[in-house]
């Protein structure tokens, strides 16, 4: 089975930048770069902490543990959960 398509008529053909659909490859396109680059500063960022000394961890830990807790209590007030 061939598919034959018509060509319009130049008055009516799309510039190279505004062809319908251009929009949703080049929105798929970035949004995976994000979600690879962000994949490469996870990794990065877990071999970076499993080589830091046990002292360093759980200083870290803490750290982290009371930003989470002084965030998810800032939310907690704004939402009067």
């Amino acid at each position: 089975m061939t598919e034959t398509y018509r060509t319009p008529p130049a008055e009516q053909q799309w510039p190279a930048g505004d062809r319908p659909g251009n929009d949703v490859s080049n929105e798929a396109g970035k949004a995976l770069l994000v979600g690879v680059l962000g994949g490469l500063a996870a990794a990065a960022g877990y071999l970076v902490f499993q080589r830091l000394p046990d002292d360093q961890k759980s200083r870290l830990q803490s750290q982290a543990k009371q930003l989470l807790q002084e965030r998810i209590g800032e939310i907690r007030r704004n939402f009067n959960v």
